[in-house]
């Protein structure tokens, strides 16, 4: 258990963070759903306008320190590759 004030202070912190960075990532998640709903559809229109719409938010959960790198690019190139052989 945590003795010190500081000690205190981090565990009330880290316990706001962790609900923020859930949410971040809880949303990047539903960008991306959307994007394979569309791509599942086959409607190739709208998932390229939620590709459009997950980019940033992928990026922004980069930015953040809530996703890696390599992970954003990834899960960025497998959509735009989906998409684009939808054609």
């Amino acid at each position: 258990m945590a003795n010190t004030p500081q000690a205190k202070k981090r565990i009330r912190r880290n316990e706001r963070r962790a609900e923020i960075n859930g949410a971040r990532v809880s949303r990047i998640r539903t960008f991306i759903k959307k994007v394979e709903s569309a791509l599942a559809s086959g409607d190739r229109e709208a998932a390229s306008a939620a590709l459009t719409a997950a980019q940033p938010e992928l990026a922004r959960g980069v930015a953040k320190g809530v996703l890696h790198k390599n992970t954003a690019s990834r899960k960025f190139a497998r959509l735009t590759k989906a998409v684009s052989s939808l054609a």
